[in-house]
């Protein structure tokens, strides 16, 4: 079955609701509303000198809040995220997309480490976290993003999970149970983890989860399915940390398995090669009759050890040393017909050491080296992108300097070496490449009113170009494109190359105490040389496309306001927006339309309710390949209990798409074929003991 896109009547979207975060730890109703005045300090593991560094826009999901809105993926689960929508591609794969950006530019990190899988490369790539076995998501925007690669301009993912255990439990044994249903797909998921202190010292942590779902619903509660949107995904971990007074070190084994389906994923273009700047595709090779035709899947398998460890107070003048570090050894295969199609693997290490000196006078900060080295592959049908290694080497500090009560500046500066060295191609070497990259960042924080500051944030970054950018020759179904990159010799040969420079500036008003809370932002990101597919010929659907350089802006808005006023109810209105361009005309593909809405959290006892409603805008700021994408009304609702006595029961239920809404995802590489999931209901609970 093939779906187009069709035009949605809606009306306008209203709705109401308090920031989860906020009132997610309140134990009743009273408790509740004494947090609410004044916005809770959120331990954020990615900033390096913690969440008082707060120059940097953030946003943070904590348990509660993963509990009762978890998702099957990564980006799904974050997609309500201030700035944050998603790139879906059925039931399996769907990355994170902060102000209008994704791919290479988004860091995936796993505490701190990087994610070394394949998602970056394309949309039907899973990322290999799950976020039923998360404790906290954060996510990172604007210049501060620097410091975890000169590539992640447009925001970093920190996932944090307990496969290391970092402190003594305060009981022998402590764990959780998690499970969920969920209608729309006839999905079940659990997840449970124990952890075991076996001396004063040493702790172990098991850890694992399953997901099976079948292919999803367009409009809820019928039997109108999207063929190869069904999923499973099985995660087992093992760990164990020997823990001090002055802190831990800890290692972990880390097994993911995963076979979800490629929506339309068509090979009937898969015959068409790049001559000059046109495509030639085999006459009558484009049959459109795909009745009966078996959904290509994907198979991966991923193997992971992580290291993690801190040394509080070392010695004089050192506040804290922290290490990071994994080696993954990731795989899948796209199967197609019963047989192996193609096939990418990724096989690499990242380590990551950090030092935090302690205050020298009105000075505190954190210097760093980072190191990372990478092997990608991709054989068959789909190999567009040679084995490259793709070897880092950074150092990095910030430093905060606080003035008085109601200054403070930040300074982070990033200098990293970076080499892409590919195999041959048929036989022809390819050029290798070498970067080197100097990055920075400043923010002044003014407290002008208690309760009040304005943060004013820049920065400037480098990316070089990513092993696909550069290398990619072939035909690339995911997308259906035939790719070809800024040094291969298909497209019209050769292009001048040059690195991705950013300046990037954020503006942000914010009020933290009282019965009116908010964050308003702005930020604008130009990007010169920014690397994007620039369409040279087109066939029906199907494109040839060339890695190119052109100046680009990426310039938005974020927004949310709340008042808790009204015993025992919170409202909130938020909305995000970006608008990215050319610097000499046009739009640039996938951005995300304009969101607006509002929600209302109540507390009373030990339930609370959750009502959102938001309208996803038109999209009608279009490239030249795109088509529009129709507006949409959302609403949500949740309501949920945790047990008297216990706060560590939760049941929940929620609703998503309450309206059956049929919602197409610009952001999407499958905007105008494949619908997203209809109404559904999900219920669930968590039990910690």
């Amino acid at each position: 079955m093939t779906f187009r896109r069709q035009t949605l009547s809606g009306c306008v979207a209203v709705a109401l609701l308090a920031p989860t975060a906020v009132l997610a730890e309140a134990e009743n109703n009273s408790a509740g509303l004494e947090k609410a005045h004044e916005l809770k300090q959120v331990d954020v593991s990615a900033l390096p000198l913690g969440s008082s560094s707060s120059s940097t826009p953030y946003s943070v999901m904590d348990q509660q809040t993963l509990t009762q809105k978890n998702k099957d993926t990564l980006g799904e689960t974050l997609k309500n995220q201030p700035g944050v929508h998603s790139d879906t591609f059925g039931g399996g794969a769907s990355r994170p997309v902060i102000r209008g950006q994704g791919g290479p530019r988004i860091g995936i990190l796993s505490d701190g480490s990087q994610v070394l899988d394949a998602s970056s490369i394309s949309p039907d790539h899973a990322i290999t976290v799950d976020p039923m076995l998360a404790r906290q998501i954060e996510v990172l925007r604007g210049p501060s993003t620097l410091l975890y690669g000169s590539g992640a301009s447009g925001g970093i993912v920190n996932v944090l999970d307990n496969r290391i255990p970092t402190q003594r439990p305060l009981e022998e044994v402590e764990g959780f149970v998690a499970i969920r249903a969920n209608s729309v797909a006839d999905e079940n998921a659990t997840a449970a983890g124990i952890t075991v202190s076996a001396t004063d010292h040493l702790v172990f942590r098991v850890e694992g989860s399953r997901r099976d779902a079948e292919d999803y619903e367009v409009n809820g509660f019928e039997e109108l399915t999207v063929p190869g949107t069904y999923a499973e995904s099985d995660n087992a971990s093992i760990g164990a940390s020997w823990i001090g007074d002055q802190g831990f070190f800890g290692m972990a084994y880390s097994y993911r398995r995963d076979n979800y389906g490629l929506p339309g994923h068509s090979h009937e273009f898969e015959e068409c090669e790049a001559n000059g700047t046109s495509l030639s595709c085999p006459s009558g090779g484009h049959d459109h009759d795909h009745e009966g035709e078996i959904v290509p899947y994907v198979d991966l398998a991923s193997r992971r050890v992580d290291a993690r460890g801190e040394y509080r107070d070392p010695f004089s003048g050192i506040a804290a040393i922290r290490f990071r570090g994994n080696h993954t050894d990731y795989r899948h295969h796209e199967i197609e017909e019963g047989a192996i199609g193609s096939t990418f693997t990724n096989k690499g290490g990242d380590a990551r050491l950090e030092v935090e000196h302690k205050p020298f006078g009105n000075w505190r900060g954190v210097v760093g080296l980072q190191y990372t080295n990478f092997d990608f592959s991709s054989l068959g049908h789909e190999a567009f992108v040679p084995k490259t290694e793709t070897e880092s080497i950074a150092i990095f500090a910030v430093e905060e300097y606080v003035l008085n009560e109601q200054w403070s500046f930040e300074l982070g500066a990033r200098q990293e070496h970076l080499t892409q060295t590919p195999d041959q191609r048929n036989g022809q070497a390819l050029a290798k490449v070498t970067a080197d990259n100097a990055s920075f960042s400043g923010a002044a924080n003014w407290a002008f009113v208690p309760g009040y500051e304005l943060v004013l944030s820049v920065g400037h970054s480098g990316r070089a170009p990513s092993a696909q950018e550069l290398y990619a020759q072939g035909v690339h179904l995911a997308t259906n494109t035939y790719e070809c990159g800024l040094l291969s010799d298909c497209g019209g040969g050769q292009r001048d190359l040059d690195d991705e420079v950013s300046l990037n500036a954020n503006l942000n008003l914010r009020k933290t105490r009282g019965d009116w809370l908010f964050d308003l932002g702005v930020f604008e990101n130009r990007i010169n040389n920014y690397i994007y597919a620039r369409t040279l010929d087109q066939q029906e659907d199907f494109r040839l496309i060339k890695y190119s350089q052109r100046d680009a802006t990426f310039t938005g808005a974020e927004a949310s306001v709340s008042y808790y006023g009204i015993d025992p109810v919170g409202i909130t209105v938020f909305g995000d927006m970006v608008r990215a361009t050319f610097d000499d005309g046009g739009y640039l593909p996938r951005i995300p339309a304009k969101r607006l809405g509002t929600r209302l959290n109540s507390y009373l006892g030990n339930f609370d309710g959750e009502l959102e409603v938001y309208r996803s805008f038109v999209q009608d700021q279009l490239s030249g390949f795109e088509e529009r994408t129709a507006a949409y009304d959302m609403v949500n609702a949740t309501l949920s209990y945790r047990l008297r006595g216990n706060q560590r029961y939760t049941f929940y239920v929620r609703g998503n798409n309450l309206l059956g809404e049929e919602v197409f995802n610009h952001s999407s590489f499958l905007a105008s074929t494949v619908p997203e999931p209809g109404r559904n209901i999900t219920v669930g609970t968590r039990i910690e003991f």
